[in-house]
């Protein structure tokens, strides 16, 4: 039990739990995020939720692109089992080494572009990874993304619109290349599921509002075409 003592007796469980296990550990890339643009976090984990309540209750569910997978306990929250993958080993390590035994998930290296990942998984979520895909890679990323799907398996892929690429910052569009519009995004997308519901995010909002107007897009597909 820890000698410091709350002056609000609830609150003595956040004393005993620091203790117990000391401080959560932000991840490599949240850590810069919260230094460099701390709102920047909750437009990151809205996106998070806004996946978890669209894939509650999937069996087995995998994250394509989970860098430090800051977010990925948000959706382990609704899930029964969760495989986070990154072509990076240096994230993997990071999340890895920060797992915890209570969201305990599997995450491991797999580039996309070279297989899908072994397995066959209920759903699918990508936030944030198809603007990095270059255009000429586009067909195998998410052919190898449909081909990790079951016959019945439901994906969810979130982007950065283009009309929103003026107000990034510099590091984002060092890596953006493949920014699209919604119709463009839903058009993609159709060439890989029989069915796409799309949904736009200004901050930590989720909308059917006017595409133009929206900064980030989420395209909710099921079915994957074989």
């Amino acid at each position: 039990m820890t000698r410091k003592r709350s002056r609000e007796p609830q609150y003595q469980r956040i004393l005993d739990k620091f203790d117990e296990k000391g401080l959560e550990s932000l991840g490599l890339m949240t850590s810069q995020a919260w230094d460099d643009d701390p709102k920047r976090l909750a437009f990151t984990l809205s996106r998070y939720k806004f996946a978890a309540k669209m894939l509650s209750g999937q069996n087995r569910v995998l994250e394509i692109g989970c860098a430090d997978a800051f977010g990925t306990r948000i959706v382990r929250q609704e899930v029964r089992d969760l495989t986070a993958v990154d072509f990076d080993p240096v994230f993997v390590a990071d999340v890895n080494r920060r797992m915890r035994a209570k969201w305990k998930f599997t995450c491991l290296v797999h580039d996309l572009l070279t297989s899908p990942v072994p397995g066959r998984f209920n759903a699918a979520y990508a936030l944030d990874v198809l603007e990095h895909i270059k255009p000429k890679d586009e067909s195998k990323f998410l052919r190898n993304f449909c081909n990790s799907l079951t016959a019945h398996g439901v994906a969810l892929i979130g982007m950065p619109s283009l009309e929103s690429q003026k107000y990034a910052s510099a590091i984002s569009k060092a890596g953006h290349v493949n920014c699209k519009t919604m119709p463009e995004l839903k058009k993609t997308m159709e060439k890989y599921f029989h069915h796409v519901f799309m949904f736009s995010m200004n901050d930590e909002v989720v909308h059917t509002g006017y595409h133009k107007m929206a900064h980030y897009l989420m395209a909710l597909c099921a079915a994957p075409r074989r």
